[in-house]
């Protein structure tokens, strides 16, 4: 494996931004009837999007990271056009495990915040070893 300290550092960061629009509402995403409003596996998705942009450029080639855990807080609305700021800060780094604080906003104050959990792994291995379950998978189903 890889000597992750030679690459991240805790503090690296990064934010994303997006504007709300109709393919982000609970409505589209079948997470609840409005569509007018951030739901919630979206609200998520920017979440991950920025622990990736944080890390995953500054691996050595062929390392990817890879989502474990999650745990947050959906806390306030966000309506279409207004947009979302997410910060995403490495809090720590554990073998091939890296934490993150992550912050959530609009333009009207925070809307949320939560902790997440990615791996660093090596890409061809991963893709290796999800064709080898897949392999199991058939042979079961036979």
């Amino acid at each position: 494996m890889v000597n992750l300290k030679d690459h991240l550092t805790p503090g690296i960061e990064a934010v994303v931004q997006k504007t709300v629009r109709d393919a982000d509402t609970a409505a589209h995403h079948g997470s609840g009837a409005l569509a007018c409003l951030l739901a919630t596996p979206a609200y998520v998705e920017l979440m991950i999007h920025a622990a990736v942009q944080a890390v995953d450029k500054r691996l050595p080639e062929g390392f990817i990271t890879v989502g474990r855990s999650m745990e947050f807080t959906h806390d306030a609305p966000t309506g279409t056009g207004m947009t979302v700021t997410v910060k995403a800060v490495l809090r720590e780094m554990d073998g091939n495990r890296l934490l993150f604080d992550i912050t959530a906003c609009d333009e009207l104050g925070p809307i949320g915040s939560g902790k997440h959990e990615r791996v660093v792994v090596n890409r061809d291995q991963l893709l290796l070893k999800a064709k080898e379950r897949m392999k199991d998978i058939e042979r079961r189903l036979k």
